[in-house]
């Protein structure tokens, strides 16, 4: 049986990289210490949302629910908010993290492929960078599709073909086999193949871009950062360390371009 690439095998990911949410902290700290758009990530997502009358959210790949700690002031108070994630980890890490909010949230272990929710029963479906671990996206979009109620709206974020390109770029010096580039073939979710995919399963897709940018100027959240990969031995994160404390005294910073952004789609009435 041929084995799956690493970013859809499900084992490894509930396993290894998401079995509880100290990989994906790393990462987000990298992110919130050196990100250069004031506005934040989140409180920016947050900002596209466009439900006036409805009430019913679901997120399928929720991970520690940082879109809500981060909006939790913003929430409107009838809203009804399921987060859902395939691990049990993230799952637990979310409802731990949104213990005392200030609105209610139910919490559902759950694949997106595979949703336990009736046909036409939320009003939004957010998926936050999370659909690039689907091995099969078709039966997510489907699955979508059929939860969300006539006129409602998925926000499924992404990143643009070049996003981190020169972060990865970092890594093969110590590691050539390692991060290697997206082939043309690419089963990879972007921005760009995102929008060709979800026009055939939804209307008026839309693309809005967030710009950004990492201005790294400390090596340990950036070897942290690797390490939470799992794809780097301990020497060659002491290498990366040496190379970008070089880099970093040399020059200021390492900077490091991003490209995310949010597909939004509706699903025709």
């Amino acid at each position: 049986m041929r084995k799956p690439p690493r970013h859809s095998d499900r084992d490894r990911l509930r396993l290894e990289q998401y079995g509880d949410a100290s990989n994906l902290n790393a990462r987000y700290e990298l992110h919130a210490r050196f990100s250069t758009n004031e506005r934040g990530w989140h409180p920016w997502v947050f900002d596209q949302f466009t439900a006036p009358s409805g009430r019913k959210i679901l997120e399928v790949g929720c991970g520690a629910g940082y879109l809500w700690t981060h909006n939790a002031e913003r929430i409107p108070a009838h809203w009804q908010v399921t987060l859902s994630d395939f691990s049990p980890g993230m799952v637990r890490a979310a409802k731990e993290s949104l213990s005392n909010p200030g609105a209610e949230f139910d919490f559902v272990v759950c694949d997106v492929q595979a949703i336990p929710f009736g046909d036409r029963e939320f009003d939004v479906v957010i998926a936050n960078h999370m659909l690039y671990h689907v091995p099969d996206r078709r039966k997510a979009y489907s699955e979508i599709r059929r939860v969300l109620k006539p006129g409602g709206r998925l926000y499924a974020a992404a990143n643009g073909k070049g996003d981190k390109r020169s972060i990865s770029e970092l890594a093969r010096r110590v590691n050539p086999n390692t991060f290697q580039k997206k082939r043309g073939n690419s089963d990879w979710f972007s921005l760009e193949s995102g929008r060709k995919e979800l026009d055939e399963w939804f209307s008026d897709v839309r693309v809005r871009k967030y710009e950004d940018a990492l201005r790294i100027t400390e090596s340990g959240p950036l070897v942290a950062y690797f390490k939470s990969f799992n794809r780097l031995s301990a020497a060659e994160l002491r290498q990366l360390r040496i190379i970008a404390d070089r880099e970093i005294a040399c020059s200021g910073a390492i900077h490091i371009r991003k490209q995310p952004g949010l597909l939004i789609a509706r699903k025709q009435v």
